[in-house]
């Protein structure tokens, strides 16, 4: 899983688009968790993890600050969030996760992703069974059983953890995130997360390969072209 899971960030970071893309899913995933949980991000841990991993893609100071500046005013703009599942190119499993202002807009948007890419639309609970919420670490080192035996002493929940190719991954529930981090990061003073993120990840990998390859790209562009739409989630394993 844990090479499995690099590919498929690496997969997801050459459609990501422009800066100017990443920069606007960060500034409005950020005023919505501050508008709904708090602006301080010591006391609002969801927070935290998104201001942390924005400035490790680095989003500029300005952007995260004044999307939680804005957070901190009245009124401004309503988002609820939606979800989207289906079936990808290849017959592979994808979730889609929207913050909207526009339901209708963000449905028909998303609705014009699938149809352009021979990818078919599905209802809710799709394929979202066939996805674990994970809280998931990759990070550089080679003995997995002492990381496994530390968490264990942490009393930290673990779902998985393996090492492949001098990378070590954690998966953990999604609830045990910041248990798990504070665990990793007291013992492991300086450690550096390749990923360090909260996901949904699939429970089975359904093998991508011939020309259904540069199709499911242009459904991942596609969709990662749509302001609307934050996160996307697959099981596609991209053929060498």
């Amino acid at each position: 899983m844990g090479r499995a899971y690099q590919n498929k960030k690496e997969s997801m970071a050459k459609t990501a688009g422009a800066k100017s893309k990443v920069y606007s899913k960060y500034g409005r995933e950020i005023y919505v968790v501050a508008k709904s949980g708090g602006v301080d991000p010591d006391g609002n841990l969801s927070l935290r993890r998104l201001v942390d991993n924005a400035k490790k893609d680095q989003v500029p100071a300005h952007v995260i600050e004044k999307a939680i500046e804005k957070a901190k005013g009245t009124g401004g703009e309503d988002y609820a969030s939606a979800r989207y599942e289906g079936f990808g190119p290849g017959g592979c499993m994808v979730i889609i996760d929207c913050l909207t202002d526009n339901s209708t807009r963000t449905f028909n948007d998303v609705r014009l992703c699938f149809t352009k890419n021979d990818a078919k639309l599905g209802g809710p609970g799709a394929v979202a069974h066939m996805f674990d919420h994970q809280a998931v670490f990759v990070f550089k080192g080679d003995d997995e059983d002492a990381v496994l035996e530390m968490l264990m002493e942490a009393d930290a929940d673990v779902s998985d953890i393996e090492c492949e190719e001098g990378m070590i991954t954690v998966l953990a529930p999604n609830t045990e995130y910041f248990k798990v981090k504070t665990a990793l990061t007291e013992a492991m003073p300086g450690i550096e997360f390749e990923v360090d993120d909260i996901s949904y990840e699939p429970q089975t990998l359904t093998a991508v390969s011939g020309d259904d390859v540069e199709v499911f790209e242009k459904f991942l562009d596609a969709l990662n072209d749509c302001d609307d739409v934050q996160k996307v989630y697959h099981n596609a394993e991209m053929a060498d």
